[in-house]
C-alpha cells in the first residue's frame, strides 16, 4: 500500500512546481547538450563517418580521381596474394614481439629502481621520463645520427673497445632491432606508470612478510609482482595497439627500408593510401588491422583472469 507525501506530514508539490522543475531539468538537458556538441559532432564528422565510408570503399577500386567502383571482396582476395603484405605482417609482428615484452620489463625494472628512497630521486625520476615527452621527428631525427655506421656515436663507442659496430638502419638483419631500441629509449610514459602502481601498494604487505623472514626478492615476486599486475595488463594492452600501428619512426628514419626490412603494416597501408592513392586497398587493410587488434586484445583479456590479480580479489 503506497502513502502519499500528505498522510506521511510532507507537503504536496503544486502543479506549477512540478511545471517548473521539468522546464529547470529540460534547459539544463538543453545546456548539456548545447557544451557536449562539438565533441559529438567532431566525432561523428571525423570518426564515425570515415569509419563507415572505409567498410564501403574496402569493397570497392577507388583511386581519388574516378569514383569507387564496386568490386567486392576483391581486395581482400588480392591482399592475400600479396607478398608485400605478408612481409608488413611478419616486420610488424617481430616488433611487437620483441618490443612489447621488453618495454614492460624494463620499465617494471626502471620504476622499482625509481621507487627506492634515496636523495635525489626525483630527479632521476625526471631524468628517465624526459625522453617521453620530446618530439617523435626530433627523437627519430637523433637516433638516425646515433646508429649511422660510420660516424655514429654508437659504433664510434663500441669501436673504442675494440667491437666492430654493425650497420644498424642500413642492414635489414639490424634494422628492426635498431628500431625496437629506439622504442625502448621513450619508455619513461610506461614507467610513470608502473611507479604511481608500486606506490599503491599498501606497505602493510611488505611490513608482514618481513615479519616471516622474507628478503627483498621474496617481496617482489610475491607481494610486488602480483599487486601491479593490473597496472602490467593495461600497458599490455596498450603497447600492443601501439605495436600493431607502428609507423612514425619507420616512415622519418628507414621509409621501409633496406629492402622492406621495416616496412611495417601501418607503413605500407599510408604508401597505399596516399603514395599510391589505392585507397579501396588502404581501406582493406585497415580493416584487416583493426580485425588482427581487436583479435590480439581479446586474447589477452581472456588470459588476464589467470594472471592478473584485484586487490579485492580473494
Amino acid at each position: 500500500m503506497s502513502t502519499s507525501p500528505a498522510q506521511i506530514g510532507q507537503p504536496v508539490p503544486s502543479e506549477s512546481s512540478r511545471k517548473k522543475m521539468t522546464k529547470v531539468t529540460k534547459r539544463n538537458v538543453v545546456n548539456g547538450m548545447l557544451f557536449v556538441s562539438p565533441w559529438v559532432i567532431g566525432f561523428i564528422a571525423l570518426t564515425m563517418v570515415p569509419f563507415v565510408l572505409s567498410l564501403y570503399y574496402s569493397f570497392t577500386t577507388y583511386d581519388v580521381v574516378a569514383a569507387p567502383d564496386w568490386t567486392g571482396i576483391q581486395n581482400y582476395v588480392q591482399l592475400m596474394k600479396d607478398p608485400i603484405f605478408w612481409t608488413s605482417i611478419y616486420n610488424t609482428l617481430f616488433y611487437t614481439v620483441f618490443s612489447v615484452p621488453l618495454s614492460i620489463v624494463i620499465g617494471v625494472a626502471l620504476a622499482l629502481l625509481l621507487n627506492l628512497k634515496i636523495r635525489g630521486m626525483a630527479f632521476y625520476r625526471t631524468i628517465f621520463y624526459l625522453p617521453s615527452i620530446v618530439p617523435l621527428v626530433a627523437s627519430s631525427i637523433l637516433w638516425l645520427w646515433l646508429f649511422d655506421p660510420q660516424f655514429g656515436l654508437i659504433n664510434s663507442m663500441l669501436e673504442a673497445i675494440g667491437i666492430r659496430g654493425p650497420g644498424w638502419l642500413v642492414d635489414p638483419a639490424w634494422s628492426k632491432p635498431a628500431l625496437i631500441v629506439m622504442g625502448l629509449w621513450g619508455i619513461g610514459g610506461a614507467m610513470i606508470i608502473y611507479l604511481a602502481g608500486l606506490q599503491d601498494i599498501p606497505q602493510e604487505m611488505y611490513e608482514s612478510a618481513e615479519l616471516d623472514g622474507a628478503v627483498w626478492w621474496h617481496k617482489i615476486v610475491y607481494i610486488t609482482l602480483p599487486m601491479l599486475t593490473p597496472v602490467i595488463f593495461f600497458n599490455l594492452i596498450m603497447g600492443l595497439i601501439g605495436s600493431f600501428q607502428y609507423f612514425t619512426q619507420a616512415y622519418i628514419v628507414t621509409s621501409g627500408g633496406p629492402n622492406d626490412s621495416t616496412l611495417f603494416y601501418s607503413l605500407y597501408l599510408y604508401n597505399n593510401a596516399f603514395s599510391y592513392f589505392h585507397m579501396g586497398y588502404a581501406s582493406a587493410m585497415a580493416w584487416i588491422l583493426f580485425l588482427l587488434i581487436m583479435a590480439a586484445t581479446l586474447i589477452v583479456f581472456k588470459s588476464s583472469a589467470r594472471w592478473v590479480f584485484y586487490g579485492g580479489d580473494k
